[in-house]
């Protein structure tokens, strides 16, 4: 009997735990990666990994609250089964990484150390210094490497995925892949394939991602047919250093361990942070949020940071947007154990030590909440029925999807150590299902299979010619990127309006047109980058369309998408009586908004390469929508009167 094989798409903490599962229920694996493993976006990850434990049960905290705060945090735009059985999951992946050997910082008891991150108000994070996400990796890849030596793992490393093969009744048969060293294009067989290729930071321009996070392989698989979900939700962090060449991430970890946000509150005030007394600072977040203070979820510090720098003109500088991360008030000890690894980011390529003067940070983009649609299996308990061949299966039959490249765990926000958890927790749950998937499969292939695989080859062949064999042209591809990011950046991150959206849009057909009459620079058949990058950003447009498009229609404000024309006013009256009307008004537009938009966007492309929109209702059936109140005005009376009503719907249904 011929052995089953899996192409997995992407080396980081989803692809290897999906490589190390599989590899285990004695399955081969073909792991395909852009750069050398060690190398992928998940080892620049700092903060941390959500769950809870003994410690953290003591003070009040449960699975249930993980869960709530992440289904709250998200706005309630995620299906609920599977991110409830991710939370209950969460204290068992953690158990299993600190046996695997990762390197947990630890009380002084020996215990595992936990810090706060935003969106909760306990303290259950584990991390690593501020190098988690590295000793994640780390210890995945030493797995995947024992079983590389026992003959169960290929990598091809350096090596660019190109599509999915699709048999004739549309079943997926492997992909084809290009060596970035020796240009080879090759088919790569397989009974299932995984993407696990990350997000797509790269369509902005500069954010905090890798340069190999372009978004090409899960639009290549889009464009192949699998459905693209969310797309439009983008999440930009609060803190990042920046930076001409890109943003580097400054950790939410800095604020977990206590540090600080303010401003001077005389606008560019040009004394050094140090000398600037405390009442002459104005620390805004814990002014306005006083419950999580600096620890708000990370969109709305986010606005909250535009805000100050560009509506009220309190940026740090005059010419450059930025705003005060502050922990030069806490132990260096502490600072050296605990943040080390992100200090010296800043230290090097600053120039400043911020454990002496206060960092001056900027949001930036640095997560994709949307990806590729997938599916799930709702257990007897409200969770995921594991080994149901549906998880993390997308449209496509035996093509299925984990990882930030996936849509299904962070809803319209993400809360900070939930993508690690996400990571690990679906590239271990899609073991079962890949395998579950082909044991109940039809294993015949309309033709033979090595005739699918040279027509795949060929394809692919005859492409990258035709783009090595263009005539040489003024359109420069690097340009063109700067241009797209410029256009992205822009219209769809932290604030959206419809006319910047429109005029986005149509500015991204025209560039989409010029990027396919640029030319290359380098026409040689070794190592040649030129092509990979052009090739990368020609599968830029399709994403940077299913954003704007989806951004345009989705007229609210949830989570990361924030449209100003959309928000529901504030409770602001003084009178007892009109401030209770204005807060049951509000709760009036809360029920009608949810109502239009509580739902999955899923894009599909067109012939003509057009995202065509379609809406899915969202699984809120464990935990009942709710308004996500952090710091509004007259939130109070608002969840008062949202209760009352939960109450007399709840009074008003007759059992049985």
């Amino acid at each position: 009997m011929a052995r089953r094989r899996v192409v997995v798409v992407g080396g980081g903490l989803a692809g290897l735990s999906a490589t190390m599962k599989l590899a285990e229920l004695g399955l081969d694996v073909d792991l395909v990666s852009l750069t050398p493993v060690r190398r992928s976006h998940s080892v620049c990850a700092q903060g941390g990994i959500n769950s809870v434990n003994h410690l953290t049960r003591q003070l009040g905290d449960a699975e249930w609250k993980h869960f709530d705060d992440t289904v709250y945090g998200g706005d309630f735009l995620q299906h609920q089964p599977p991110v409830k059985e991710m939370t209950e999951w969460a204290p068992r992946i953690i158990d299993l990484m600190d046996r695997l050997g990762v390197t947990f910082n630890r009380t002084p008891e020996g215990f595992r150390d936990q810090r706060r991150f935003g969106g909760t108000l306990y303290a259950r994070t584990a991390f690593a210094g501020a190098t988690t996400g590295q000793q994640l990796l780390y210890a995945l890849d030493e797995q995947v490497r024992r079983w590389e030596v026992a003959g169960h793992v290929r990598k091809f490393e350096f090596w660019d995925y190109l599509g999915p093969m699709l048999d004739d009744h549309g079943v997926c048969r492997g992909c084809v892949a290009q060596d970035m060293v020796t240009m080879e294009i090759r088919a790569l067989p397989a009974d299932a394939l995984v993407i696990a290729s990350g997000g797509c930071g790269l369509v902005f321009g500069r954010s905090t991602m890798s340069m190999a996070c372009n978004g090409s392989a899960a639009s290549r698989t889009y464009q192949a047919g699998v459905w693209y979900a969310n797309g439009e939700f983008i999440q930009v962090h609060p803190t990042a250093i920046p930076g001409a060449d890109k943003l580097r991430l400054m950790s939410e970890s800095a604020r977990g361990e206590g540090g600080r946000v303010w401003v001077p509150r005389r606008p560019q005030d040009p004394r050094p942070p140090q000398q600037i007394p405390e009442h002459e600072r104005y620390y805004f977040l814990e002014e306005r949020y006083p419950k999580y203070g600096n620890l708000v979820p990370r969109d709305i510090a986010t606005r909250e940071i535009f805000n100050v720098c560009t509506r009220e003109g309190l940026s740090v500088e005059k010419d450059r947007l930025c705003v005060y991360l502050d922990v030069s008030h806490l132990p260096a000890e502490l600072l050296d154990r605990k943040l080390g690894g992100i200090l010296e980011i800043y230290e090097k390529f600053q120039g400043v030590d911020p454990r002496r003067t206060a960092m001056k940070i900027f949001p930036a983009v640095h997560y994709s909440m949307g990806g590729l649609w997938v599916d799930y299996e709702r257990s007897g308990n409200g969770g995921l029925r594991i080994g149901s061949p549906r998880n993390h299966q997308t449209n496509i039959a035996r093509i299925f999807a984990v990882g930030e490249c996936d849509y299904q765990y962070h809803g319209a926000n993400r809360l900070g150590a939930n993508s690690l958890l996400s990571c690990i927790f679906s590239g271990l749950i899609v073991g079962p299902s890949v395998a579950a998937a082909i044991d109940a499969g039809d294993d015949r292939v309309a033709g033979s299979a090595a005739s699918l695989a040279e027509r795949s080859v060929y394809a692919h062949q005859s492409r990258y010619h035709a783009l090595l064999a263009r005539d040489r042209g003024s359109e420069n591809p690097y340009l063109l990127h700067q241009e797209l990011g410029k256009v992205m950046t822009r219209a769809a991150t932290v604030v959206r309006h419809n006319d910047d959206l429109d005029r986005a849009y149509a500015e991204v057909l025209e560039l989409e047109a010029r990027a396919a009459r640029c030319a290359l620079s380098d026409t040689g058949q070794w190592t040649n980058q030129n092509v990979v990058f052009t090739r990368a950003l020609l599968d830029m447009f399709p994403l940077a369309k299913t954003i704007l498009k989806g951004a345009r229609a989705r007229d609210e404000c949830r989570g990361a998408h924030f449209k100003p024309e959309s928000a529901l006013p504030e409770v602001t009256a003084t009178d007892p009586a009109e401030r209770l009307r204005q807060a049951q008004a509000w709760c009036d537009r809360f029920e009608a908004n949810n109502a239009q938009w509580l739902k999955t966007t899923i894009a599909s492309l067109s012939p003509d390469g057009e995202p065509q929109l379609t809406y899915q209702e969202v699984d809120t059936s464990i935990i009942p929508p709710r308004p996500r109140l952090y710091g509004v005005v007259g939130g109070e009376l608002i969840e008062k009167v949202w209760n009352q009503r939960q109450t007399q719907r709840e009074a008003a249904v007759v059992p049985g």
